[in-house]
């Protein structure tokens, strides 16, 4: 079966969201790796699996498919398709847009999401 690629508008409609999110905000990759340091490294690593899944290459990796790390069902159900637009809005409330979902930590400033955004889509 292959992976469905959904839009903003798309998603929220599919989660019976009332609106899909704000566009995405240009970030700054420096910043964004800075940023990745202090506010995700407790539980995520580029390169390997922790408390969450690694993010090398998560720019364009269907949702729930990082080798070796148990998703749960809602996130590996979501048909999601990781874009820089996408982790922004994830990283802005991971429950309200995929209830269910294991992750439960948030980044308030939407400067500092665009950023880290910016910062996943160099680690191919």
């Amino acid at each position: 079966m292959g992976v469905n690629r959904i839009t903003l508008a798309g998603m929220a409609l599919a989660l019976g969201l009332a609106a899909a999110a704000a566009p995405a905000l240009a970030g700054d990759a420096a910043k964004g790796e800075a940023a990745y340091k202090m506010r995700c490294t407790g539980c995520h690593s580029i390169a390997a699996n922790k408390v969450g899944p690694m993010h090398r290459g998560v720019v364009g990796r269907p949702a729930g498919t990082a080798p070796g790390y148990a998703y749960s069902n809602a996130l590996k159900a979501s048909g999601i398709v990781w874009t820089e637009a996408l982790i922004q809005q994830w990283i802005s409330g991971p429950q309200a847009m995929v209830p269910g979902a294991y992750m439960r930590f948030s980044v308030a400033d939407p400067a500092e999401r665009a950023d880290i955004a910016a910062f996943l889509a160099t680690q191919k």
